[in-house]
């Protein structure tokens, strides 16, 4: 709709209440016959100015800054006018003063931003996910403490600098004990959430639009690796007198034969193992991550795990199957595994996950529908990322076996054309 005001913006001089000689800058904003005036708080010699051009005369240093700082704050008043259009208000001279000023709106921070968000989402999230928020959220204050030397910023000061800004220090960025760089895909996932949070700003009204919606970068395609039959091997004969490498091999195999997270084996209670449709034992439980059910019937090794002799470290907590221990210390332990048994594969926990879907599942013919039912995703384009893996495999090794055949026909030809 064509806006019917009529909008005009005047710079002046207020000569009274000043020395003689002297007076205040000032802006009259007029809508519609109606005034409102705004002081720019300086102060000039009445002579140094230009009435026809609304300007200090000359060119000296301290004119152009004066000029300069005036189009500035002429652009500002402007734009809370054009503002005032785009949300459809009654725009009033006041108004478009009071905007200008920043006193027709509270001026919300990122802090505040983070508190509103953590308190509507804390109980619909889970822990690890909240985690990952407040991780964000620190990285953000620390970026703006060393940025811009202060501890926080109003969201209306954001822009597609900030956002940029933020990407090069997390890729700079080496945190304690840590001597590597954070990752393209978790500086993505870092961008994501911040998005999500100015969404939030914007539903709330605290924000226009979104300041970072142009603002794109890419996932980078990683390697899902996982263990062969025979690397899987390795790991199911390995033994050791450590009683924690021992615990660790057993949580590892019962990922490896289940396709359960880390974090839902250690939910596992003897509750979630029922007897499924065909009276064998099954595991029924749901994905902590996103809540959805998984039903996985038991695999031989991994009932055996269960229901293993090992009670000494198993039994910490009656209510449930495996003892906590944290991730990171897995994974350690796994590397410590890995070298033992010859694997050079960068060991971590959800490589059992992956070896689930391939070496357990899809290389034995399991339908692709089925594997991603018991890995409880929500998507089957997900799990054909496995598919695509064990494609490739199938690939290599029908390569090796052309190549064999190849060669024997050859040696076929040479011995046909020798006689």
């Amino acid at each position: 709709m064509v806006s019917s005001n009529t909008y005009s913006l005047l710079t002046w001089l207020y000569t009274q209440k000043v020395e003689p000689g002297f007076a205040i800058i000032y802006f009259r904003i007029t809508i519609n016959s109606k005034r409102a005036n705004i002081s720019l708080n300086k102060k000039i010699k009445i002579d140094s100015w230009d009435n026809s051009k609304s300007k200090i005369k000359g060119n000296s240093n301290e004119a152009r800054i004066l000029n300069q700082f005036i189009k500035e704050e002429e652009a500002k008043v402007a734009n809370a006018y054009r503002e005032l259009e785009l949300e459809g208000k009654l725009i009033t001279s006041q108004l478009v003063k009071a905007r200008y000023l920043g006193l027709d709106t509270q001026n919300y921070s990122f802090t505040d931003l983070f508190k509103y968000h953590n308190l509507i989402t804390k109980d619909k999230v889970t822990k690890d996910t909240l985690n990952h928020y407040l991780t964000t959220q620190n990285y953000i204050l620390e970026y703006i403490e060393s940025r811009y030397k202060t501890t926080d910023v109003f969201l209306k000061e954001l822009d597609y600098k900030f956002i940029s800004g933020f990407e090069l220090f997390l890729r700079n960025y080496i945190s304690k004990g840590n001597n590597k760089p954070i990752g393209n895909n978790t500086i993505v996932k870092h961008i994501q959430r911040i998005n999500k949070m100015i969404n939030i700003a914007i539903n709330l009204d605290w924000l226009l639009k979104n300041p970072f919606v142009n603002y794109k970068l890419s996932l980078e395609k990683t390697n899902r690796e996982y263990l062969t039959e025979n690397e899987l091997d390795k790991i199911q004969n390995y033994y050791s007198n450590i009683p924690r490498l021992r615990l660790v091999k057993d949580l590892f195999l019962f990922s490896c034969y289940t396709g359960l997270s880390y974090i839902d084996i250690r939910n596992l209670s003897p509750d979630n193992i029922v007897k499924g449709i065909d009276g064998e034992n099954w595991i029924m439980t749901k994905r902590q991550k996103t809540g959805t059910s998984v039903k996985v019937p038991l695999l031989e090794p991994a009932e055996n795990l269960i229901f293993s002799t090992t009670e000494n470290y198993r039994k910490i907590d009656f209510n449930k199957i495996f003892p906590t221990i944290s991730n990171q210390k897995v994974n350690s332990y796994l590397k410590e595994i890995a070298d033992a048994c010859g694997i050079t594969k960068n060991l971590t926990f959800h490589m059992a996950r992956h070896t689930f879907a391939t070496t357990v599942t899809l290389s034995n013919g399991i339908p692709i529908e089925t594997v991603s039912k018991m890995l409880g995703h929500t998507k089957l384009t997900t799990t054909q990322i496995y598919a695509k893996i064990v494609d490739k495999k199938v690939s290599e090794d029908m390569r090796i076996l052309k190549n064999k055949f190849s060669s024997k026909s050859r040696n076929s030809l040479i011995l046909k054309h020798s006689s």
